[in-house]
């Protein structure tokens, strides 16, 4: 019954393609161009495809793509240096920063990190079919709240190619069909990962090649966000700027998140190795990512030398320095340290990249204030010995995550756990946080009843049951 079943399935997607959706599609979208057109009706005949596929038939998938990512590792460095070579021209002529020419970068330690990806996704339960929640409204009345693919994504992202691996893993996992745009930047990378993926498909039997499609250009991007319908969820990753385009033009729902301004708050109760060793690793480790900390909040009463040790061993490693009159004033006998004067608008800058604004305050109350005047919504992070204060503090900030005597540089969904991330999300949708496999599936109602009407229930009637079933 199943396999009849999944034969059923692959003729309706393949029925799809008519006459009837094409005008359809028209009807709906007759602003957007035959070409986008097309491009949202091949994805939506392979999201329905891949809503029907088995977990181990995706795992298969994504273990192939694997293998094909390391086997093809000399092709995929061969397009980056391209690609390196125009980041460099447009870093040149101001076009391009230098974090973010720094992020097109790839090499072999990224690919097999990307080829990681894919094995780590496919290592998860399936995100699809999983009954959230179960109800009796009724003797042989049943509700149930199960998990199902969104349908189709598109992901709008800057610079980093290697983000066309990790969002193609999860949106098939998942179940679900994606359409890319990357930057101009890193356009032949792109190029050779989606083809490599797309191929990989095609030799799997088991998903269409259009389950990845892939888009180049602003004006494709213009059309397509302009679509009323066929794509599901828009998901916009890059500058604020990017995302608030996006968000001012889409006709779709929109997921993401603009600047990731993030905080260190080093309180006056903070052991001094803790503060030493997140401080540093929170803007050392990978200053160009949204996760790095961009201001470190610091308590009056914070011993100043373990400070200046801080911004030392920061100097040394090549940070600007930028700083309140506070700050500048406790550090002044520091003669070795560099401490540029900050202005208002370093506490609102995103900077990924080699600078670090630091501000005094008086107490944890001012951090936290500080913090929702400037942040972003992103990640902060407490170093303090003091559980309850750490407590409140995780309370009080507004933001998709907050920590306690940890690095910023854990907001990640690989760390978390969720095998790869296609977002962080700083808004109050259905997903927050890195958005892995949980934030691609949203769910349904499916209620098995046994000729039931709903007329036999209210006042002088039955009643419901709202009975809790185990799941």
């Amino acid at each position: 019954a199943s396999d009849v079943y999944k034969r059923q399935v692959l003729n309706l997607a393949c029925n799809l393609h008519n006459e009837n959706l094409n005008y359809f599609c028209k009807m709906k979208n007759h602003n957007v161009s035959e070409a986008m057109q097309q491009h949202v009706i091949k994805a939506r005949e392979a999201a329905l495809m891949l809503s029907n596929l088995d977990n181990s038939q995706k795992n298969q998938i994504l273990h192939d793509l694997s293998e094909t990512i390391r086997e093809n590792s000399a092709e995929i460095l061969t397009a980056n240096a391209k690609d390196m070579d125009v980041a460099n021209k447009m870093l040149q002529s101001g076009e391009l920063t230098a974090s973010a020419c720094k992020r097109v970068s790839l090499n072999h330690t990224k690919i097999d990190q990307m080829a990681q990806n894919c094995e780590s996704v496919a290592a998860l339960p399936n995100p699809a079919g999983k009954t959230v929640k179960a109800t009796r409204l009724d003797n042989g009345l049943d509700l149930y709240r199960v998990s199902c693919p969104i349908g189709v994504i598109m992901v709008i992202f800057e610079s980093r190619p290697e983000v066309v691996v990790q969002i193609s893993a999860l949106a098939l996992k998942s179940g679900n069909a994606v359409i890319l745009k990357g930057g101009k930047e890193a356009q032949n990378s792109n190029r050779v990962l989606a083809a490599l993926i797309r191929k990989t498909l095609v030799n799997s039997n088991y998903a269409p090649e259009n389950s990845i499609i892939l888009v180049e250009t602003r004006d494709e991007v213009t059309e397509l966000v302009k679509i009323n319908s066929g794509i599901d969820l828009i998901i916009p990753r890059g500058s604020n700027e990017l995302v608030r385009h996006i968000q001012e033009n889409a006709r779709a729902p929109v997921l993401g998140h603009g600047d990731g301004i993030c905080h260190v708050y080093l309180d006056d109760g903070a052991d001094q190795q803790k503060s030493r060793e997140v401080a540093l690793d929170a803007k050392l480790d990978y200053p160009a990512v949204c996760n790095a900390v961009e201001t470190l909040l610091v308590h009056q009463k914070y011993p100043d030398k373990w400070l200046a040790d801080i911004l030392l061993k920061m100097q040394e490693s090549g940070v600007e320095l930028r700083v309140c009159p506070e700050t500048k004033f406790r550090l002044e006998v520091f003669t070795e340290l560099n401490l540029i004067d900050a202005t208002e608008e370093d506490w609102g800058t995103e900077y990924t990249d080699l600078i670090l604004s630091i501000k005094s305050v008086n107490s944890a109350e001012d951090a936290v204030n500080h913090i929702s005047l400037f942040g972003s919504k992103h990640t902060e992070a407490i170093v303090t010995e003091n559980s309850d204060l750490a407590e409140w503090f995780m309370n009080a900030v507004d933001a998709a995550g907050v920590f306690w005597n940890a690095s910023t540089r854990f907001a990640d969904g690989f760390r978390y756990g969720l095998g790869a991330e296609v977002v962080v999300s700083t808004g109050k949708t259905h997903a927050r946080g890195p958005v892995g496999l949980e934030g691609l599936v949203i769910y349904k109602y499916k209620l098995y009843g046994n000729g039931h009407g709903a007329g036999r229930f209210g006042k002088d009637k039955l009643e419901f049951l709202h009975e809790e079933i185990q799941i």
